[in-house]
């Protein structure tokens, strides 16, 4: 979700609209955010790493 959008201007006319509203901000307030479990592994490989590997694969 954009970040502008959390700062729009919007006018509730309806009162019943305005309680369903306030309802749903209550309700989003109450919920736990839920953690992601990442699938994929990652590796850190650091640039002298690299530069080894390109050598060893040079000499071949």
């Amino acid at each position: 979700m954009a970040t502008s959008s959390i700062f729009a201007n919007f006018n509730i006319t309806d009162s019943k609209k305005a309680e369903n509203f306030v309802n749903a901000l209550d309700i989003s307030a109450k919920e736990t955010s839920k953690k992601s479990a990442v699938s994929n592994k990652s590796f850190v490989v650091l640039p002298n790493d690299i530069k080894s590997l390109w050598a060893k694969r040079k000499n071949k």
